[in-house]
């Protein structure tokens, strides 16, 4: 049986720390800013985090691209030169065309060394969503000494359950995207008020609430984390669901009923999270997990700079597992 790797993009937005324990092979999506097109790493070699959304923070544009068809040649040729198949699993092809862009790379290759396997996989997830898909992954390899099929199967068998959910605190991001119209944004500026966002079962991002100030929106967000173990849209983009006016007893109601619905928090699966340069609010939804959930396992990273400079500064992401999106 051949050895095999597991390869993914740089928008899983896991650490360099993190990809070396899981033993990832990543490449790397680019942006450019101020002029300069740099690669959005693991490492964040080409810029810092913080130094990224303090520009983005200062009004500066950013536009972003996909890991391209000669990226995924080259990097997978070298794998199979090495007498080692690939597992590749990608940023989400509704948000993205890296996930093409693989395939038609793989499927070049698969004439060139007949005898591999190049096996490609739509994560239909965003950030550390995909991230987790990789860790689910790589400990269900390493428990069960999977083969590359059977570990192909079981990624595909889990996309579903794997469940995202943002906050976003800027409007005007979301205007540039085409998500929310000026008008919308302007007014809800205005209002303060902060969309909570999931991606659904087609890997798109879809609006589910709205709350009017960014704590309201956190505490939404940990509601979420109950609803949505029990409903998710199908279709794949962003939609208003509710408005979330949360107090301290709907949300200790709310949180009951995770225990109720089947997160299983007692055993204690890890949950992700992403944020762009807000560590307070990552305290403060730790906290609430851990108070309601007796979570404990919960791991935090930076939004990378190719999803940051679609969703601005302010934003946070909670990934967990669910029975549904």
């Amino acid at each position: 049986m051949r050895d095999y790797i597991i390869m993914t993009d740089s928008c899983c937005d896991l650490s360099q720390q993190e990809v070396e324990e899981l033993d990832l092979t990543v490449l790397p999506l680019s942006f450019t800013i101020e002029g300069k097109t740099l690669w959005n790493t693991p490492d964040h070699a080409d810029m810092s985090p913080e130094e990224f959304f303090a520009k983005i923070a200062a009004g500066a544009d950013c536009t972003t691209a996909a890991v391209n068809v000669g990226q995924f040649t080259d990097a997978m040729e070298k794998v199979l030169q090495e007498g080692k198949d690939i597992l590749c699993v990608c940023f989400s092809s509704a948000l993205s065309t890296t996930y093409q862009s693989a395939c038609i790379a793989a499927e070049d290759l698969r004439e060139k060394y007949p005898e591999a396997k190049i096996l490609v996989i739509d994560s239909l997830s965003a950030s550390r969503g995909q991230g987790m898909l990789l860790y689910r992954a790589v400990r269900e390899r390493r428990e069960k000494n999977l083969t590359i099929d059977e570990l192909d199967a079981y990624v595909r068998s889990i996309i579903q359950s794997q469940c995202h959910w943002f906050i976003v605190d800027d409007l005007n991001h979301l205007k540039r995207g085409g998500r929310v119209s000026s008008t919308a944004a302007l007014v809800g500026t205005m209002l303060g008020i902060k969309p909570v966002m999931h991606t659904d079962d087609a890997g798109t991002l879809k609006n589910v609430t709205k709350a009017r100030g960014r704590k309201a929106a956190l505490k939404a967000l940990a509601q979420k984390l109950a609803d949505t173990v029990m409903h998710t849209d199908s279709e794949g983009r962003l939609t208003p669901v509710s408005k979330a006016r949360g107090t301290k007893a709907a949300l200790r109601a709310l949180v009951d009923k995770v225990g109720e619905i089947g997160v299983e928090p007692e055993k204690n699966q890890p949950m992700l999270i992403c944020h762009a340069n807000c560590p307070e609010s990552v305290e403060y939804v730790k906290g609430l997990l851990k108070e309601r959930f007796g979570v404990t396992d919960v791991r935090d990273e930076f939004i990378g700079p190719v999803i940051g400079a679609h969703t601005g500064c302010g934003t946070l992401g909670l990934f967990f597992v669910g029975t549904e999106r």
